[in-house]
């Protein structure tokens, strides 16, 4: 059967139908996007099928879609296991407890951001640090008479600092996956746009809160924490093991998936000396989280995660995406789009530039951190590649542009998480999110001037050192 060519009209029409459905469903009516995505992926093989295209050739499209992100995936399942016995060892528990006793009463603001970073870091949650650590300190801020503007702004950027750069996050795992780079690559590249606006926005907080340096600070609620974690596990260096394991595959530029399965491995036999788990237990937490019953409520939230079953909705909702993508990629409707996308793109400044405004304005019209990575993911790969540039260009543009975009919403259910935690509306914190926007422009500048963009090494740029 002969092919017909899309026009360009004709290949709008699946991009069009995804801003209506994720406007209205998942944005107005809170339906789930993975219902969603089928639903656009359906449309989408209706007009495939019109242009002259079999079912079988379209569902080839699909499996070479989610065929070249598997890698990353399996990495994505690996991180839960991960996280599950890293907490039964009571390696992230320890992480947590040296990141909580480094708060200095003189610097809150800066103190805030920092601890809370630590903590997201080694968590990979944002929602769970500020639902936790988060409410601690603005419960301080409240009896300091520090505004709490600034101090929810200091905790969410803290939150989201970790978000982006943990490997623990699905955030943070889903951009390679999307883009087809890899994790740690990703990560790495990340502290180039990262790390600057973090320092920019950590400075105005130490200048900003040195009006509170003589305020006392009450600390029972944060004693509280600490002394529930350290009566729970126990605690000692070789604790730290699991994670000198991940730090030495990344520096060496091993396969990443071994190294995460010997850190889990470790960490298992940790749980069994030194925390005394039976090693079933230490099995389930492998597999569907670590529940955590230490008596408080907030450390509880805190650690009761992980698992491989908890990485199965951001793998869902990849799949889901990736039928949108494979079919819209396999009957040519994202290649005209592109086509006409790049007759005005010049150069690989206004490339990252028109990726960063897809990801926001994904961001804003579904307030889905996953969607506004996946979908300029998809649309912008092929342009990367041609241009020969590496694919952790465009995770790092999606991740700067998306992740930390999304908690600005007010409409999204991150915005709404943050403001309704921390009581304060997320049009009065905005402001005070420095990182969150700030990294937005880093990635624009050094895409306009060519710092710190990346060559194509390799076709296959999953592999480590890419």
């Amino acid at each position: 059967m002969s092919h017909k060519k899309p026009t360009l009209l004709i290949s709008l029409i699946p991009l069009l139908v995804m801003a209506l459905f994720l406007g209205v469903g998942y944005g107005i009516y809170n339906i789930r996007a993975e219902v969603l995505l089928i639903a656009t992926a359906f449309i989408s093989g209706l007009i495939g099928m019109k242009l002259g295209f079999s079912w079988k050739e379209m569902q080839d499209g699909i499996i070479e879609s989610v065929t070249q992100a598997m890698p990353a995936m399996l990495i994505v399942i690996c991180v839960g296991l991960l996280i599950g016995s890293w907490i039964s060892s009571g390696t992230i528990p320890l992480l947590i407890t040296y990141g909580l006793k480094a708060i200095s009463p003189a610097y809150f603001l800066s103190t805030a951001c920092l601890v809370c970073s630590l903590v997201s870091l080694f968590t990979g949650t944002s929602w769970g640090t500020v639902g936790t650590i988060g409410i601690a300190f603005i419960g301080i801020a409240k009896g300091l008479g520090i505004p709490l503007a600034p101090a929810a702004g200091a905790i969410i950027t803290g939150a989201y600092f970790g978000d982006k750069l943990s490997p623990f996050s699905d955030t943070t795992n889903l951009a390679p996956v999307a883009a087809r780079s890899n994790l740690f690559d990703h990560i790495r590249h990340l502290l180039w746009t990262t790390v600057p606006a973090w320092l920019f926005g950590l400075i105005i907080y130490q200048i900003i809160g040195m009006q509170y340096a003589e305020n006392v600070m009450p600390v029972e609620k944060m004693q509280l924490i600490l002394s529930t974690l350290e009566s729970n596990f126990n605690f000692n260096l070789w604790l730290l093991l699991p994670p000198v394991i991940i730090l030495y595959f990344a520096l060496r530029k091993l396969p990443t998936i071994p190294g995460m399965m010997l850190a889990s491995l470790t960490a298992v036999v940790l749980a069994i000396l030194f925390q005394e788990k039976p090693f079933t237990e230490v099995l389930n937490s492998m597999t569907v989280g670590y529940t955590a019953n230490t008596g408080l409520a907030e450390v509880d939230k805190l650690l009761s995660r992980g698992g491989m079953m908890s990485m199965m909705g951001v793998t869902l909702i990849a799949f889901c995406a990736f039928a949108f993508a494979g079919i819209v990629q396999k009957t040519g409707m994202l290649e005209v789009i592109l086509n006409h996308m790049l007759r005005f793109i010049r150069n690989t400044g206004m490339l990252i530039a028109s990726t960063s405004f897809s990801s926001i304005i994904v961001a804003f019209i579904t307030g889905s951190s996953f969607l506004s990575i996946i979908i300029p993911g998809e649309l912008f790969r092929p342009a990367f590649k041609q241009r020969n540039l590496a694919a952790k260009n465009l995770s790092r543009t999606t991740e700067d542009s998306g992740t930390v975009i999304v908690p600005l919403v007010p409409w999204s259910m991150a915005g709404i998480f943050m403001a309704g935690t921390l009581d304060v509306e997320v049009i009065e914190y905005v402001p005070w999110c420095f990182m969150c926007y700030t990294s937005v422009i880093f990635a624009w500048i050094y895409g306009f001037s060519g710092f710190a963009i990346a060559r194509k090494v390799r076709d296959d740029e999953t592999i480590p050192g890419s």
